[in-house]
Parts: structure tokens; C-alpha cells; sequence
């Protein structure tokens, strides 16, 4: 299963989530999973039960340090594949015959 993955509080002041997030950065490192962080977001690569476990849980974590939290998930549910983070990219790069930029 991949997953994006974006929590953070919504009643901790117009700048600066950061710290915040790192949270949930903490607790993705811990499950073991594979994981990208990305600006707006973070992948995350694994087996489905722990997936989600590690949904629930930076869900979690973020509502004890604030009264509004927003989730949003996004999940790509193949059977079978794996290193999707990566080979996601790759495939379209073979397609346009060049590495595309990351940034």
C-alpha cells in the first residue's frame, strides 16, 4: 500500500507548524516503513495494518497538542507491488526518456 499522508494543527498560529509535524515524522521513522517527506505531505510504503496503524497513531499524537487537526490521506492500494515510492517516478521518467527534477 502507498499513502500520502498530511497531518497538522489547525489552532497553533498562522506560522511555524513544523515542530508539529516533526511529531508525526518521528512516529513514521519508528514504524520501520518506507517513507518520503515532501513539502506538502509525507509517502509512506508498507504492508496495509501498518499502514494505518501509523495513520492512527500521528492522528492521534497531533490531537493531544491541539483541538482541530486535519488528516488527509490519500491511498494507492495495488496488490503485489512494491517499492512504489521510487518506481512510481521512474516509470514515468522512462516514458519521457529523461530523470525529471525534484526540485
Amino acid at each position: 500500500m502507498l499513502v500520502e499522508l498530511s497531518v497538522f494543527p489547525l489552532d497553533k498560529g498562522a506560522e511555524g507548524l513544523s515542530a508539529y509535524v516533526a511529531d508525526s515524522i518521528r512516529i513514521i521513522e519508528e514504524s520501520g516503513l518506507e517513507f518520503e517527506v515532501h513539502a506538502l505531505g509525507t509517502l509512506i510504503e508498507g504492508p496495509g495494518d501498518k499502514v494505518f496503524e501509523v495513520i492512527r497513531k500521528c492522528h492521534d499524537s497531533m490531537t493531544r497538542v491541539s483541538t482541530r487537526v486535519i488528516t488527509t490521506v490519500k491511498i494507492d492500494d495495488r496488490k503485489g507491488a512494491v517499492g512504489r515510492i521510487t518506481g512510481k517516478v521512474r516509470s514515468v521518467e522512462e516514458k519521457l526518456g529523461r530523470r525529471v527534477p525534484k526540485g
